[in-house]
């Protein structure tokens, strides 16, 4: 697929879900072509979000979105399926969750899906290098994973110069992605160190206008 970058994420794990739809279609208004789901299972990381049930909602109310799924939980592979059926298009899984990264990664293509790779901050580049011939996008985590609201990790600035200049080398296409921290005050630095896909949740559904913020955070990083 051909995408217009860089792109802005918007993650509903910051909006307001008792108005998601209405956050939702906020977001679009403000020109967000794709939508950010980071589902939790509290077991690999300390937290619980949500799971295909919200995913569809989300995609009931902008079914023209872009819907990313991102799944911090354990045993991914047993999950795959459901938001497969809740209508993701793009489904990233963890280097740290996946013993067998290559049989997962091949498991969600099998759908026809775009496929993700995901590392946490303390996990080096090296570990992936030889799954990134089989994957669409590369998500550097700037924050540890659980929790939204967190401040940017700042040695994540190097690991995305790093991504884009292995990509470079290896001569591939997939998009780099980052994920924690990202807001209005950060938004260029972060765009210009390698980033493609830019995931903005509290900075984003915390805004007294949604529409508005998605448009000013679009502007700051093109």
């Amino acid at each position: 697929m051909n995408f217009e970058l860089p792109i802005l994420a918007p993650s509903i794990l910051a909006a307001d879900f008792s108005k998601l739809g209405a956050n939702i279609e906020d977001a679009v208004k403000g020109g967000a072509s794709w939508i950010h789901c980071d589902i939790m299972d509290g077991h690999f990381v300390p937290n619980i979000s949500f799971g295909p049930s919200v995913v569809k909602a989300a995609k009931k109310s902008a079914p023209e979105a872009f819907l990313d799924v991102h799944l911090m939980i354990e045993n991914p592979d047993d999950y795959v399926e459901g938001f497969v059926e809740a209508g993701a298009d793009l489904i990233s899984v963890h280097y740290e969750t996946c013993p067998h990264l290559h049989r997962s990664i091949q498991n969600i293509k099998k759908y026809g899906l775009m496929s993700g790779v995901v590392v946490n901050p303390a996990t080096s580049l090296h570990n992936i290098e030889p799954i990134l011939e089989e994957v669409d996008l590369v998500l550097i985590m700037s924050v540890n994973p659980g929790f939204g609201g967190q401040s940017f990790i700042e040695s994540s600035y190097e690991k995305l110069k790093q991504l884009a200049q292995l990509r470079e080398e290896k001569e591939l296409s997939f998009l780099i992605q980052v994920d924690g921290g990202v807001n209005l005050k950060n938004i260029q630095k972060v765009a210009d160190a390698g980033a493609d896909v830019l995931i903005a949740g509290s900075s984003v559904f915390s805004a007294d206008d949604i529409t508005a913020r998605v448009e000013e955070l679009t502007a700051k990083m093109s």
